[in-house]
């Protein structure tokens, strides 16, 4: 696989976060610990750049869906600053551990958005952000080394949610499922995320409006519908052959594209 081309910005970026230093366990441990009880930006601050790094490991990961890395590793970012707030240091994880859950979660949320306008592959696109099979670039083991007496971290395929942290199935310990990061929105997050969702509606609205009455009707019949329509069905409705109506979905879909990609995920 061929390493992609990064740009000055990304370069100058990736030389910037370099610069600060990866936390020793026990380093991590007493400043999340500290932060947990007393709630200093400073730890936060300490927390989030000595990961940053991890971010854009991440963000390479995903960087073949369209969307620009800068627009990829400013999502995980975000991930990554909710991570540290609601991390446990007394769980006995690292926090790279339990951010990776949040920062891949804002990236998908991300693409979805993005790439999702219209539903043709949503489906198939869904399964291929949340269910690959691709083995990571590099196993965590590489990136962080368990502290004596942590229980060893598992790769996503291993994890049994009902598995307790030290390998075993027992009631009252602590299990993977425990470590799962709480999926509901603070009212914040919640705002933003309809504030996007209006974005993309006005967006895909003024889109439609600047096509003709024939694509509009194939977008909206192939591509919008709950059960989209064949080809044959709407050229039957609109008197023109199957070919044409493929044709028409393909000039649609172009124009679409052209008048969207810039606004919602340039380039």
């Amino acid at each position: 696989m061929s390493l992609p081309v990064l740009t000055d910005s990304i370069q100058s970026y990736m030389a910037e976060v370099n610069r600060y230093p990866v936390l020793t366990p026990d380093e991590e441990f007493r400043i999340a610990e500290r932060y947990y009880k007393h709630k200093n930006l400073d730890d936060a601050h300490t927390l989030v750049v000595s990961n940053l790094r991890y971010v854009v490991k991440i963000a390479f990961e995903f960087r073949n869906y369209g969307c620009r890395l800068a627009d990829l590793i400013q999502e995980g970012n975000i991930g990554l600053m909710v991570a540290v707030k609601k991390f446990n240091p007394y769980k006995g994880f690292r926090l790279i551990t339990y951010a990776t859950w949040w920062i891949k979660s804002f990236m998908q949320d991300f693409i979805l958005k993005t790439s999702g306008i219209v539903k043709r592959g949503s489906k198939a696109l869904k399964k291929k952000l949340f269910y690959k099979k691709e083995a990571p670039s590099a196993p965590l083991e590489d990136i962080e080394t368990t502290p004596p007496g942590k229980s060893r971290r598992y790769a996503d395929a291993e994890l049994s949610h009902d598995l307790s942290l030290n390998n075993s199935i027992s009631d009252d310990t602590t299990t993977h499922l425990d470590m799962l990061p709480d999926s509901a929105l603070s009212p914040l997050e919640a705002a933003a995320v309809k504030e996007q969702g209006a974005i993309v509606k006005r967006e895909v609205t003024n889109a439609m409006a600047l096509l003709n009455d024939k694509e509009r009707l194939v977008i909206e019949n192939r591509l919008m519908a709950e059960e989209p329509a064949s080809l044959q069905s709407i050229g039957e409705r609109l008197g023109l052959t199957r070919e044409r109506v493929r044709q028409i979905e393909s000039s649609a879909l172009k124009k679409l594209h052209k008048t969207l990609s810039g606004k919602l995920c340039p380039a």
